[in-house]
């Protein structure tokens, strides 16, 4: 596995916080003020609209364990959306604290990959590594998937047949376009295997964007290593 340095939470000389927040926060956050724009949009009770600007800030504050005060400024504004314009414009204003994807080549996706043989990549050039919380592509019919955790990536591959089926991705457990990956894994016995499948979305760029937690990924990514 490669070995990549975690980032830190740290404030930069011009005293305004460094990146913070991963994808799948940003995306939660998204749902917040989206939410509170409907909110507004349909509700007339201002002590309801109060209590939901409330809970909205408690949930995206639980999700930082450890913020410090310019993160906090940096997330408050979050309570004073209305509406689509104020939204848009509060989560255009995140995307300098977004944490990037760890940044890889083709060298470290073959190390990865040890045993494809004649692997491509993906176009790296044309990735927003902002807005990843993995990493995803097709190769014929084979899916590849790499994820980032406590500073190592974790990589894992499969057989990956896109349908017209729709169902819950067990990724982003959202309703979506969705496949099988249909991985092997090693057996209770020497030179045994298991096979495991697991329906995801044929979209990986859109599941990356539903991703609010990245527990089912770890979840999905242990399943395949064992």
């Amino acid at each position: 596995m490669t070995i990549i340095k975690e980032s830190t939470d740290r404030t930069n000389v011009s005293g305004q916080p460094e990146a913070f927040i991963r994808n799948h926060q940003y995306n939660f956050i998204k749902e917040q003020a989206l939410a509170l724009v409907t909110a507004h949009a349909t509700a007339n009770d201002t002590e309801v609209l109060s209590v939901l600007r409330h809970l909205s800030h408690e949930k995206v504050f639980a999700m930082f364990p450890a913020l410090t005060e310019e993160q906090k400024n940096v997330l408050r504004p979050l309570t004073s959306v209305k509406d689509t314009h104020a939204a848009e414009e509060f989560l255009s204003g995140l995307r300098p604290y977004l944490i990037p994807f760890p940044t890889v080549n083709l060298d470290n996706l073959k190390r990865l990959f040890p045993k494809a043989k004649r692997l491509k990549g993906p176009n790296l050039q044309a990735i927003d590594f902002h807005s990843l919380s993995y990493l995803s592509w097709q190769e014929n019919t084979n899916r590849f998937l790499v994820a980032e955790r406590n500073g190592r990536l974790q990589a894992v591959s499969g057989q990956f047949g896109a349908s017209r089926k729709q169902g819950v991705c067990m990724i982003c457990h959202k309703h979506s376009s969705v496949g099988l990956f249909m991985a092997k894994t090693k057996g209770a016995n020497l030179d045994s295997y298991v096979k495991h499948g697991q329906y995801i979305c044929a979209d990986e760029a859109a599941c990356n964007a539903r991703l609010t937690t990245v527990d089912r990924l770890e979840k999905f990514l242990d399943r395949l290593e064992r």
